[in-house]
């Protein structure tokens, strides 16, 4: 009888280790595809917001230059080019970023299948204007376009079609949540006209010239001491300090991914203080709630 029972219960152990039926492991893989995420990769952290907003936990999302790193310089590791070659969608500026004028090529030519977005799809890029002598001069396109919050609205509509094209089972999902991004997007850009209102025609300066479409879309002027990422000379240094006293400014703003030494050189010529201003923060609505605190701090 002993006997019988261990081959019985043998036989029972044996029957639930058999492989499940085709159509129901097929039905369970199918669910899988159906949950899995779209990997997304962008060029810069602010584009990362966009994506995050409009997709949620549809997708998982990383940017090649990192929080604090300099995209003049940045270099992806392997790792990052190992996480892109497995991403079905690449989103980038497409201002002229420096990263992205130096790696986009590679990028294009070591994965051609990777589908890729253009933030600036639409945008009327501006160029950089530099005051010096009484004279406004122009240089190079000015890449940092997704700081005026109209132009904000532009990158979340080029997201979602995006998304919705490489993910269309998720269309529907996609432009409720890019809708609601569009009311607080709206909602960000007329709070930030309440709070400037009064200032039009003010001057802040700037280091790196990163604030121009900002200070177009609310009436400002942004003076810049730098231009083309290169090193003011001592004359160039103290054309911003005579343009900065015309206009009785007190702060030098600074983005963290520069050396600030000839920033603070500036600010002690004119007596006042340098002040940290992030135009590459992946929290983009609470940056610019932040950065507008402090520049109107300043215009007072």
């Amino acid at each position: 009888m002993k006997l019988v029972a261990v081959l019985t219960g043998l036989m029972l152990i044996a029957s639930a280790i058999i492989p499940l039926p085709v159509h129901r492991v097929t039905l369970a893989a199918g669910q899988h595809e159906r949950n899995a995420r779209l990997h997304v990769v962008t060029s810069i952290e602010p584009l990362t917001f966009f994506v995050e907003e409009i997709g949620g936990d549809a997708v998982s999302v990383s940017a090649m230059v990192p929080p604090g790193a300099n995209p003049h310089s940045y270099e992806p590791t392997p790792g990052q080019m190992v996480v892109l070659g497995d991403a079905q969608l690449f989103v980038m500026a497409g201002s002229g970023v420096e990263f992205e004028l130096h790696w986009m090529q590679r990028f294009r030519e070591l994965y051609p299948d990777l589908a890729i977005c253009d933030a600036a799809n639409g945008v009327e890029l501006e160029r950089i204007e530099r005051r010096r002598d009484g004279h406004v001069h122009t240089s190079r396109i000015d890449p940092h376009f997704w700081l005026s919050p109209s132009n904000a609205l532009v990158i979340a509509s080029n997201v979602r079609d995006a998304l919705v094209e490489a993910d269309p089972r998720r269309a529907e999902r996609y432009q409720q949540r890019y809708s609601d991004l569009v009311l607080r997007l709206v909602g960000l850009r007329d709070s930030i006209r309440h709070e400037l209102a009064g200032f039009e025609g003010e001057a802040f300066l700037v280091f790196h010239p990163a604030w121009g479409y900002y200070a177009r879309e609310f009436g400002l002027r942004q003076i810049a001491a730098e231009a083309e990422g290169k090193e003011l000379t001592p004359r160039s240094l103290m054309q911003v300090v005579e343009a900065a006293r015309t206009e009785g400014i007190r702060v030098v703003f600074v983005s963290p991914q520069f050396s600030r030494v000839q920033a603070e050189s500036i600010a002690r010529e004119i007596g006042g203080v340098t002040q940290s201003v992030d135009p590459l923060s992946a929290d983009y609505i609470e940056n610019l709630r932040a950065v507008t605190n402090v520049l109107k701090r300043s215009l007072r």
